[in-house]
């Protein structure tokens, strides 16, 4: 796991994935090509560069097999974003090492809190997120796919 520029070819593929997967989820049916450059056309990830966040991949052997993200939302507050892992390398701990970059990362950028936000449906990353700590907190945003909020101490 390692700090990499959210336009690599391995990132660009994995938030590919990532947008393609919660869209589907969401949907329930496949996202079209069209809908993932739509979801992904000015989604902000050019702010996951220091100083106001940080993007990463964690790779399995030489194959890229996850990423995530942090967002600066002020002086001590980051947002843990675009967290994926490809289905093939899942239940092998990668996530854990995921989130253990993601929160070093953002110690480092000055955060003191992480923050994030998701939706019901998505059980798998909110139990990732609760087996690392993270407790539901009030709701510090809005929008369409926001369902509930957890945030933890750095």
């Amino acid at each position: 796991m390692a700090p990499e520029a959210f336009d690599s070819p391995d990132a660009s593929a994995l938030r590919r994935e990532y947008y393609d997967e919660v869209a589907s989820r969401y949907w329930k049916r496949p996202a079209t090509v069209e809908e993932i450059d739509q979801g992904l056309d000015g989604d902000g990830v050019e702010q996951l560069t220091p100083p106001t966040g940080q993007f990463a991949v964690g790779r399995y052997g030489d194959k890229a097999a996850a990423c995530g993200g942090v967002l600066m939302l002020d002086d001590e507050r980051a947002e843990l974003t675009r967290v994926y892992m490809r289905p093939a390398f899942r239940g092998r701990k990668g996530a854990g090492l995921l989130m253990e970059i993601l929160e070093s990362e953002a110690r480092q950028l000055g955060a003191r809190r992480m923050v994030l936000n998701t939706r019901l449906d998505l059980i798998e990353a909110r139990t990732l997120y609760v087996r690392h700590g993270y407790a539901e907190i009030p709701a510090y945003c809005s929008g369409p796919y926001m369902e509930i909020w957890y945030g933890k101490e750095l």
